[in-house]
């Protein structure tokens, strides 16, 4: 054990032991978000017997899971090669880089995971772009990263516009051009805005949707 405690601790193979880290964290942390949100969504909107709806909770799971552990250890390998290519160091422009084509390989095909995990991504690279204010959210010290960076909230003014404008164009979308929303959010406001519109007795008024 020592031997192999002395291998996992040798500097000269951190950055390749970060590619395995960094796949079975991202692994991990794909199953964690996506099975609880896809376990709901068949409970509340599945289709089909609990068979059909586990295969879906199956396979929602081991598509986000394994993409995201694709994308992590391709990011890491990426900026490993960029790094090497330039004599160790690492410039600004290696994470744009790297992410820029594991974006492209592990989550250009089109499909509903997919679909959400870059929606999911660009809302925050947009919402990035608001002005700060001038607190992080957290003063805790670094965790086991080392890492001092703390997220800062939006100015509270930016943000009210930000959410206005928002919700004003998704509503907009919605009525009159619905077709361009994505397919898990349209579902989701059909139930919210236009199912609420229609009942035949007090049980599909307050009981069941339909």
């Amino acid at each position: 054990m020592s031997s192999i405690t002395h291998w996992l601790s040798d500097p000269r193979m951190h950055d390749y032991l970060a590619i395995v880290k960094g796949a079975r964290n991202g692994f991990v942390y794909g199953v964690k978000v996506r099975f609880p949100h896809a376990l709901i969504m068949a409970i509340l909107f599945g289709r089909g017997d609990w068979k059909s709806r586990l295969l879906v909770i199956y396979k929602a799971t081991k598509q986000h899971a394994f993409n995201l552990a694709k994308f992590v250890s391709l990011y890491k390998i990426l900026l490993l090669l960029q790094r090497k290519a330039n004599g160790g160091k690492q410039r600004n422009a290696d994470t744009f880089v790297a992410g820029l084509l594991g974006g492209y390989v592990v989550f250009g095909d089109r499909s509903a995971v997919n679909e959400q995990i870059v929606l999911y991504v660009v809302s925050r690279v947009i919402a990035s772009f608001m002005p700060r204010t001038g607190s992080p959210y957290s003063k805790v010290p670094a965790g086991a990263s080392g890492s001092v960076v703390r997220p800062i909230p939006p100015d509270p003014r930016y943000f009210s516009v930000f959410a206005a404008l928002s919700w004003g164009a998704v509503m907009w979308l919605f009525q009159h051009r619905g077709e361009a929303i994505q397919p898990g959010m349209f579902n989701s406001m059909t139930y919210l805005y236009r199912d609420s519109e229609v009942w035949t007795d007090l049980r599909t008024l307050l009981w069941h949707n339909t």
